[in-house]
């Protein structure tokens, strides 16, 4: 069983659309959403929305606010608007791109998994996290609790990647990309994170027999 991409998806895809260069898919962020949603599969709308539903239904504003920052390399920041108010409009968002197809199928099998039963593992690797802030780390705990493992994980991916100083051991890396598999992702999702794996010096090199 597998999901319906290989790559990343959900909300932590949308945090991905804010990087430095950005702003040349729209003018204001909500510009920028609905560019990539007007351009994307049934399936990765749908994703968005059950994510930020999700997150609306279950955490407070401030909560929102310290994820959707920690995961986007570039995001404005929340002095107009509130986490609950842009969470929101992401919806809003979804809701319009959908509603311009007739027969939109809801998700299915894999792609409903919420990773539940990788509670534990999910929390572990957040609290080894140590370059992320404190309130960084509990914010992706209590989203790990109070939404689904598998939601907060794809956000901590996204957070370890735009932490300043942030790197993974091999032993980290592995637990990584065996949650990864548990919770039915594609190739391409923990393998985000490889170029930050701490990679063990080369031996030098031993002197030629003639020198």
């Amino acid at each position: 069983m597998e999901r319906f991409t290989a790559f990343d998806f959900g909300v932590s895809w949308v945090m991905s659309f804010f990087h430095q260069d950005g702003t040349h898919d729209g003018d204001t962020a909500a510009d920028i959403v609905a560019k990539h949603l007007s351009e994307s599969a049934d399936e990765l709308v749908l994703a968005v929305r059950r994510d930020a539903r999700t997150l609306l239904d279950n955490l407070p504003s401030e909560t929102l606010e310290v994820l959707w920052t920690a995961g986007a390399e570039y995001m404005s920041s929340f002095e107009r608007i509130t986490g609950s108010e842009w969470t929101r409009t992401v919806i809003g968002l979804c809701d319009a791109r959908l509603a311009a197809k007739a027969d939109v199928r809801p998700l299915t099998g894999a792609d409903t998994e919420d990773g539940t039963a990788c509670l534990d593992a999910v929390v572990a690797e957040i609290e080894q996290a140590r370059f992320l802030e404190t309130e960084v780390r509990a914010a992706l705990i209590d989203c790990a609790r109070r939404c689904t493992p598998d939601l907060a994980f794809r956000v901590l991916l996204r957070a370890v990647v735009n932490a300043p100083g942030g790197s993974l051991s091999p032993e980290q890396h592995t637990r990584m990309e065996a949650i990864g598999s548990a919770l039915l992702y594609g190739e391409f999702v923990v393998e985000f994170v490889d170029f930050l794996v701490e990679r063990e010096p080369s031996p030098p090199a031993r002197p030629s027999a003639d020198g």
